[in-house]
């Protein structure tokens, strides 16, 4: 049995963040599928296993963590990879994260499950998806034009945070040459050794044609 266990789906960037700090660091790890588009995560069930009916959920040592930035520093704690060397590093890297979390994935992921799976077409309410999601992109691309990754010259839990969502620009309607520097930043990433794409790291893809 592996060690760790990650409750995901093969479309969730938030599992992806936390499925991918698993495979680069080449952790003991196995993913549990999610059927998100099935509904598992309204079941009485998946509640029992996170109370915000959310993935991903990271099972290790009679412990159960929901959230991905909790999972992503409880990982670089345990697995001694990709955390902060000081006290100004760990708050930078939090910093980040926060920023991640607030600013861009909600409106990436958002915009992407409206176009890409709810198949709304452009509305109104995309448009302003749209205009907070280039808002966040032009912040991190300013950032990284003075910084090789989120936080000094290594990556760390931020930059794995951070490029959650940005493997699937296509999905949501955005090129890199936009913005050259995450262009150069997530070709940075996924160079690292033990670099998965979502749709290969994770189960549940492609889709059933029925949904």
């Amino acid at each position: 049995m592996a060690e760790y266990r990650l409750y995901c789906f093969a479309q969730s960037g938030n599992a992806y963040k936390s499925a991918l700090m698993l495979a680069l660091c080449g952790a003991d790890w196995a993913p549990r599928f999610v059927d998100f588009f099935g509904g598992e995560t309204r079941t009485p069930e998946y509640r029992a296993v996170n109370e915000m009916g959310e993935v991903p959920v990271l099972e290790h040592g009679g412990r159960r963590l929901a959230q991905s930035g909790a999972i992503l520093h409880y990982l670089a704690a345990r697995l001694g990879r990709f955390g902060g060397g000081s006290e100004g590093e760990r708050l930078e890297i939090l910093r980040w994260i926060l920023f991640d979390n607030h600013k861009l994935t909600s409106y990436i992921a958002t915009l992407r499950f409206m176009l890409q799976f709810a198949k709304t077409g452009e509305t109104p309410v995309t448009e302003f998806l749209r205009g907070r999601m280039k808002g966040a992109l032009g912040v991190l691309d300013a950032h990284l034009a003075k910084s090789r990754f989120a936080v000094g010259e290594r990556p760390t839990i931020a930059d794995i945070s951070l490029v959650g969502y940005l493997y699937w620009p296509d999905e949501f309607g955005v090129s890199w040459t936009e913005y050259p520097n995450i262009g150069r930043w997530t070709g940075e990433i996924s160079a690292l050794p033990g670099w998965v794409h979502p749709y290969e790291l994770m189960p549940g893809h492609p889709l059933p044609a029925t949904r």
